[in-house]
């Protein structure tokens, strides 16, 4: 398969999966969807996760398939409409859309869930496989896959360690994200993300930039644990689970977490975004954070670490090199906003030249071209 028959006929499948705290929002806009194109078609509007999908799939392309295959609502409504008996597994609805679509380039975002057993059960017209993981993933197996992709060098080689074939792939910027972050941006700083206990060290950076509200407007939409709700409740402070509970300075402005187009248009609202990268990278940074923040314009403050190329601290971007040091950052970057503001519009131009969905699908192809097939 060269270079040039991939860029015109390849049968590409792209499977990604759902963030939990996601599935309440996408059940709400897709309500009134009764059909798995039209869900489908809501889930890819609403842009969640869209640095990671391939521009084929964004175009509509004919040759190119997508799903979340962890989605059980999406994927029962294909089952049915393919008369699919009894009831399925989503493993085994999975496996008869990628026959369905003769599939030749499985792209796979969800490969924990995924993993090299369910490669082996692919049917005979898939030739390439590749998957997508960011993350360490315990004792998930992703041997199978002709290669494993993603941004982090230190994560890759761990992968490598395992006997997988690992290649640096980047995300992408969304060009929807262009249609924000033209206008006033009454917000100062804004933080979407998880909170608990065991992010210790953006912890401590939240209760600092959090204790900036009373000068300043701070939006912090956070993905907060199950038992934190229940340990910040009225019943729940009666209970032994005072560990759970965010710090006050932080639960005061603390709003529930923002998804899709709402994400782009609180980043499009905010002069600075604030991201803090958790334990598991180590000193790599490159979050979906950071190409969001810096997609819809906003000026990216970060902790200190290797960042991608277009990610350069005074020049795109700021970081900051301890937690106690993030509140420092912000504090003179507004202070001194014209400059910022600046940098923060470089910082926008420079990734959407460095990170486009037309660099990032010809890359694709490359990586296709070179692993071995099935």
């Amino acid at each position: 398969m060269d270079v040039g028959k991939v860029r015109v006929t390849m049968r590409l499948f792209q499977n990604s999966g759902l963030y939990p705290s996601y599935l309440p929002r996408l059940n709400q806009l897709a309500a009134k969807a009764s059909s798995f194109d039209a869900r489908r078609d809501v889930f890819l509007h609403d842009r969640f996760g869209a640095a990671h999908f391939l521009k084929p799939v964004l175009d509509g392309a004919a040759e190119a398939f997508f799903t979340n295959g962890d989605d059980e609502v999406l994927q029962r409504q294909w089952a049915r409409e393919q008369g699919m008996k009894e009831a399925p597994t989503l493993e085994a609805i999975l496996l008869a859309q990628i026959e369905h679509h003769r599939t030749e380039v499985f792209y796979n975002l969800d490969p924990v869930r995924y993993p090299s057993a369910f490669v082996a059960k692919l049917p005979g017209c898939v030739k390439k496989t590749l998957c997508w993981r960011a993350a360490p993933s315990g004792n998930a197996d992703l041997t199978a896959y002709g290669a494993v992709l993603g941004n982090f060098p230190s994560i890759l080689e761990a992968w490598r360690s395992k006997g997988c074939r690992a290649e640096l792939f980047f995300p992408a910027i969304d060009p929807v994200m262009e249609q924000y972050g033209h206008g006033e941006r009454p917000i100062d700083v804004a933080f979407v993300g998880g909170y608990s206990r065991h992010h210790s060290a953006r912890g401590s950076t939240l209760e600092q930039v959090a204790a900036l509200a009373a000068d300043r407007k701070i939006v912090f939409c956070l993905d907060a644990s199950r038992l934190t709700r229940l340990a910040e409740s009225a019943v729940g402070r009666l209970l032994p689970l005072r560990k759970h509970r965010r710090p006050d300075v932080i639960a005061r402005i603390a709003r529930l977490p923002l998804f899709g187009r709402d994400l782009y248009e609180l980043f499009g609202s905010a002069k600075i975004v604030l991201n803090g990268a958790i334990d598991m990278a180590g000193n790599d940074r490159g979050n979906m954070r950071c190409f969001e923040a810096m997609g819809c314009g906003s000026l990216l403050v970060s902790d200190a670490g290797n960042y991608p190329e277009a990610m350069q601290d005074g020049v795109t971007m700021r970081t900051y090199d301890a937690p106690e040091r993030a509140a420092e950052a912000i504090s003179r970057s507004l202070q001194d906003w014209p400059q910022w503001a600046g940098i923060a519009a470089s910082g926008r131009s420079r990734v959407q030249e460095t990170y486009s969905k037309a660099s990032q699908w010809v890359q694709f192809i490359d990586l296709v071209a070179r692993i071995e097939p099935c």
